[in-house]
């Protein structure tokens, strides 16, 4: 039996290394997968994606780096102003002490009018605003720059790369973005764990090599459990989150049995496997409990932000990644609350639900912060603050000590950490922090002195250094057996009514995750050619005359159709004159 143990991690561990050979993972036919289609058969994808700079350059990597290569190659005043913005994202993460220094090279370099690389669509005023305030090192600093640079790009320069072939590329990879997601896509491996309704297994993209966690959700549980909006609400919910601080959903499909969640993959275990389990006395110091708390900090405020309640924060469901970073899983209890609205739930895990939650009242994003005080003391405690570990007691006495009792302090609590508990803690949503600015609310929380030795800019941006970093070598989850399996579900049928249900699941892939993966994987960076000297390709040609078949010596060979994807088809007039003009364009580049 432990033989089936080490057998099933080590095949995931070969896995995560990218497999023995240089294909790093991919599959031998990875190419063949992703090849780009004639760009007669996605032309017309341009009328039903969103076509502005703010949707293509700003939220789409692959959009972002198309639009950087068209600058570069095609206008080089366009791709100065794309450095400058470079320059500006490199100035708001950098460490305080040299942030003065930088923000005077920038304007020296940029925004002097006597300089030779001068961004010239900036007004007067914009650089005198500027001007004034170099001394003071604000991370604001140049947001108007940024504003003004953004709004000319996206003017005639974005228009000539609509016209471009670096945009038709760009409807290439959209076009493989939208293609059918099967239990075909991925390779699966070893059980990680097991969720509401199915088993978590680690997982592996065929094409690209990329690790993911996939969440199988029993059709035939979730429909005993009357399930259906709990399960689509948490996947229409993940699909909007874009943030490094919450996982993030990659992939929806089904099989014949089950739908599938194609998740983050978090390889380093949860909080509480640390908080108890690694080391001698459980919990954490108070500069690792720091960190931790403010990285999910920032995960509560990107999904208070979104108008989203978590409602489940607690150690078990904050997961570390290889690097030490975490993140918040497990959104099943979340709930997206319109502005301006309440909603009433008495839903979380005992020990961590706040009063207004046990007593069933209305709230909006209170009980996220109680929850967060009580994962903040747990760290630093080792034990949750109404509740010891293991400690056999009814869920109605946890209940009335969450509502009535005091929570102790240690020697453990330094004065900043004790106050920021105290407050958080509080059993009256309207004296706790983080309460009184709603979606906004942790800014309130930021300001606390518990943080104040924090650059919020760098630890965002990834790049504060963790405490801990996990062995790469170790598989932080249960043994494969001693995960408990679910029991086979009896008398219920699925039909064709479960049809619609499951259609509104099956939706493929995640734009930006996947994008992201292309680029990661270096997809992307292997595929993405262009002809000599910038010229289209054979695929990127709308008016292609097919290649004529070459005759051979041997015709009775049974010959190589031409990939159904390469062949191109009919489309409108008005794109085959768009088409010969990005030709011509291509031979002055």
């Amino acid at each position: 039996m432990e033989l089936e143990n080490i057998v099933a991690n080590t095949v995931y561990l070969k896995a995560r290394e990218g497999g023995a050979d240089s294909n790093k993972g991919k599959s031998k036919k990875w190419r063949k997968i992703l090849q780009f289609p004639h760009i007669s058969q996605c032309i017309d994808l341009k009328n039903k994606i969103d076509v502005k700079y703010s949707y293509v350059v700003d939220q789409q990597p692959i959009g972002r780096l198309l639009f950087r290569q068209f600058c570069e190659n095609a206008e080089p005043e366009y791709h100065r102003y794309n450095i400058f913005l470079d320059s500006i994202e490199r100035y708001e993460v950098e460490s305080d002490e040299n942030r003065m220094e930088v923000a005077q090279t920038i304007y020296q370099k940029y925004l002097d009018r006597e300089a030779n690389e001068a961004v010239d669509v900036l007004n007067a005023e914009i650089v005198d605003h500027c001007k004034e305030k170099l001394a003071t090192g604000n991370k604001e600093l140049f947001v108007e720059c940024i504003t003004a640079v953004k709004s000319f790009l996206a003017g005639e320069p974005f228009h000539q790369f609509e016209n471009s072939m670096y945009f038709h590329r760009y409807l290439q990879w959209k076009w493989l973005e939208s293609q059918p997601i099967t239990y075909k896509t991925f390779r699966m491996y070893r059980v990680l764990g097991k969720g509401g309704f199915g088993e978590v297994c680690a997982c592996q993209v065929r094409a690209t090599g990329k690790m993911y966690a996939c969440k199988k959700l029993e059709k035939k549980r979730i429909k005993k459990r009357k399930g259906e909006a709990m399960v689509l609400i948490e996947k229409q919910i993940l699909q909007k989150i874009n943030s490094r601080f919450v996982v993030s959903l990659a992939y929806a499909y089904e099989t014949k049995d089950a739908l599938c969640l194609v998740l983050t993959i978090m390889n380093g275990g949860d909080l509480k496997f640390h908080i108890y389990n690694m080391g001698g006395e459980p919990g954490f110091d108070i500069h690792r409990s720091r960190f931790y708390a403010a990285e999910v900090l920032c995960g509560l405020e990107h999904l208070h932000v979104q108008g989203i309640v978590y409602r489940d924060c607690k150690p078990e469901n904050i997961l570390l990644d290889d690097h030490g970073h975490v993140r918040i899983s497990d959104l099943g209890l979340a709930v997206e609350i319109p502005e301006g609205e309440m909603v009433r739930g008495r839903v979380g895990t005992v020990g961590y639900m706040a009063p207004e939650v046990i007593d069933n009242e209305k709230y909006t994003f209170s009980p996220d912060w109680f929850s967060f005080g009580c994962l903040i003391y747990e760290m630093i405690e080792g034990q949750a603050p109404f509740r010891a570990r293991k400690e056999k007691v009814k869920r109605e006495e946890v209940d009335r000590r969450v509502k009535d009792d005091q929570e102790k302090y240690s020697h453990k609590f330094n004065e900043e950490a004790k106050s920021l508990c105290q407050q958080l803690l509080k059993k009256s949503p309207k004296q706790r922090l983080g309460c009184r600015c709603g979606r906004m609310g942790a800014r309130e929380v930021k300001h606390h002195e518990f943080f104040k030795c924090l650059n919020w800019k760098r630890l965002e941006a990834g790049m504060w250094d963790p405490p801990f970093i996990p062995d790469p070598h170790a598989v932080y989850a249960k043994d494969v057996l001693d995960i408990e399996q679910f029991s086979t579900v009896k008398g219920v049928n699925l039909d064709a009514t479960d049809d619609t249900f499951y259609s509104k699941f099956n939706t493929g892939s995640v734009s930006i995750p996947w994008q992201q993966e292309m680029i990661e994987t270096e997809c992307f960076k292997e595929l993405n050619v262009f002809g000599p000297n910038n010229t289209p390709t054979i695929d990127l040609i709308i008016d292609a005359i097919p290649e004529p078949e070459k005759k051979g010596c041997f015709p009775f060979r049974r010959k190589k159709k031409q990939s159904a994807r390469m062949r191109p088809v009919p489309i409108s007039e008005q794109y085959l004159q768009q088409g010969s003009t990005y030709r011509e364009e291509a031979q002055t580049w």
